[in-house]
């Protein structure tokens, strides 16, 4: 598989319409990739339809949209029509979301993830491929090209299905001494599968990054869909203090709880030459898309993805 690399939409601490001239300069700069999350900032699909128009070459994927919160009709309708605007270089990168988004935030139950995820990816390959749904669903203008499925992908049944039925995996939050873990979770890849992770990219030494690191850390992780995601990894007990303070509602307790070792593993810290090694050794163990998100003010933007260039 070709060399790829990644940056992850939006960009932090800019409005959608200032985004154009980072997007611009990193496609000059090498990135191959624009990846779009979807948490409590825009929907994944707006600003990879405002991509579409800056850029020709990039891919552009959906890093990932949920399936609870939209119907399958629908994101078949989204990905036919970012597949068309960006002509063919589009990725729909669908997945469960996680339980404070879907039930938390939108009041949707979060029942049988997988079954849901199964489900969505069998009447999108079947819409996207311009043949009538079981629902009776057929798209007007389906895709002239195939258009690639990712699967967000945690743990071993998400990853198997990825595997069995989708283009790609794509995971999260993920220290590097777990990567193995996830790696062997994909025997009998095809030779086109794609591993995928985003990366959390926080210039500066310890004592400069420590307190927003701790906090994403805390914050994340303690997610239940995250614990359950590291618990799988065998870090249990090293969270364990962390989770407890969070349930309490003791945030500040839980951020100090947060075992430096892991946040260290996961997070890519200080220069910028020490930041693409430490993505190097991911890709050495089994990534092949690095997604990077600077983490830095907006005014230094310009500077980290630049820096953080292939």
């Amino acid at each position: 598989m070709e060399s790829r690399w990644g940056l992850s939409l939006p960009l932090p601490g800019v409005s959608l319409a200032e985004q154009k001239e980072h997007v611009v300069r990193a496609e000059a700069l090498g990135y191959t990739d624009l990846w779009s999350g979807e948490t409590a900032g825009p929907d994944g699909f707006t600003p990879l339809a405002l991509a579409s128009a800056y850029t020709d070459r990039m891919r552009l994927g959906t890093g990932i949209v949920g399936v609870f919160q939209r119907g399958p009709a629908l994101l078949a309708q989204e990905a036919a029509a970012l597949a068309s605007a960006s002509e063919g270089r589009f990725v729909l990168g669908i997945g469960a979301s996680s339980d404070r988004i879907v039930e938390g935030w939108n009041g949707i139950p979060f029942e049988k993830p997988l079954a849901k995820v199964r489900e969505t990816l069998d009447f999108l390959q079947v819409a996207l491929a311009g043949e009538r749904t079981e629902t009776r669903f057929k798209l007007e203008n389906p895709p002239a090209e195939p258009v690639p499925i990712v699967l967000a992908a945690l743990r071993g049944k998400m990853l198997r299905l990825a595997v069995e039925r989708a283009d790609g995996a794509f995971t999260n939050f993920l220290p590097l001494g777990a990567l193995p873990r996830i790696v062997e979770q994909l025997d009998g890849a095809p030779d086109h599968f794609d591993l995928l992770c985003r990366f959390f990219c926080i210039p500066g030494e310890r004592d400069q990054v420590e307190p927003l690191a701790r906090t994403m850390f805390s914050s994340y992780i303690t997610v239940p869909v995250y614990e359950k995601f590291y618990r799988w990894l065998g870090y249990g007990e090293q969270i364990d203090p962390m989770v407890e303070a969070w349930n309490e509602g003791d945030r500040r307790a839980a951020a100090e709880a947060a075992p430096w070792e892991l946040i260290e593993e996961m997070f890519i810290f200080r220069t910028p030459e020490q930041l693409k090694e430490r993505l190097g050794a991911f890709v050495e163990g089994g990534i092949t898309t690095p997604v990077l998100m600077p983490v830095v003010p907006p005014e230094r933007l310009g500077e980290a993805i630049e820096a953080l260039a292939p």
